[in-house]
């Protein structure tokens, strides 16, 4: 299945606002940015994004619903978890972690930020390829 018709949501733009933050291609498309931030995420085969955490000061974290392809996440010090489409992660603020392709096909989320008082995401270090590889 190409990437337009992983699933019903569209796969907007290159995530070029982004890119440093993510190793390989990913696509962004809000699906809205009022009350609550959604955003349909994309990734390319091998793609993924950095190590990373949720900040806040109360509430806080998010929520992936996955839509389509398979996938990975990862908390930092614990073993990777598979993903496929209908699978929900729940990431609390503060936790350290990453998400992404598997090696052989597209995957789609969508990213739900949890409100959150004084929230800001910290980019860590890419997830390396040697330690990718191993999944």
């Amino acid at each position: 299945m190409d990437k337009e018709n992983l699933s019903v949501f569209p796969v907007g733009n290159k995530n070029d606002a982004y890119a440093k933050y993510f190793v390989g291609q990913s696509y962004l498309n809000m699906l809205s940015t009022e009350q609550v931030g959604i955003a349909n995420v994309t990734f390319e085969p091998r793609c993924r994004n950095n190590w990373h955490i949720h900040h806040a000061d109360k509430g806080g974290g998010q929520i992936l619903l996955v839509t389509a392809g398979k996938g990975w996440y990862q908390e930092w010090g614990k073993a990777p978890r598979a993903l496929k489409a209908g699978d929900v992660v729940n990431i609390p603020a503060g936790v350290k972690h990453w998400h992404g392709a598997a090696k052989d096909g597209y995957f789609q989320h969508l990213a739900i930020e949890v409100p959150a008082k004084n929230g800001k995401t910290e980019w860590c270090e890419p997830v390396l390829d040697a330690d990718y590889d191993k999944l």
